[in-house]
């Protein structure tokens, strides 16, 4: 069975991600808000923004912890499709991590 990562903007503009069986199912709890201590509780309505398909439960898992650790500009341009962008943002974080990797070892 299929299961599915996605993001769902929130009403105070933040993002969150997360992966469910029956995406349909899911969406209808957020915006329930059946959960007090949900993220999103606070923050509905939420809208989805993002979803990708994924063959197993533990691909789906793997990709949802991958992107809550994206920044939101990389987020936002994988909601939006633009792979040139986030492949840039990549380049320019790697860029960041070996200078501050170089000025510490100059320390």
């Amino acid at each position: 069975m299929p299961y599915y990562v996605y993001i769902l903007q929130c009403a105070d503009d933040s993002y969150y991600t997360g992966s469910a069986l029956d995406i349909s199912l899911r969406l209808f709890e957020h915006q329930e808000g059946r959960n007090p201590k949900a993220y999103t509780y606070s923050r509905r309505p939420v809208k989805l923004v993002w979803n990708n398909e994924v063959k197993t439960k533990r691909e789906a898992r793997l990709l949802e912890h991958q992107i809550k650790g994206w920044n939101r500009k990389k987020k936002a341009a994988l909601i939006q499709g633009d792979f040139d962008a986030i492949h840039e943002i990549v380049r320019d974080e790697r860029k960041k991590r070996d200078k501050l990797k170089k000025e510490n070892n100059s320390l």
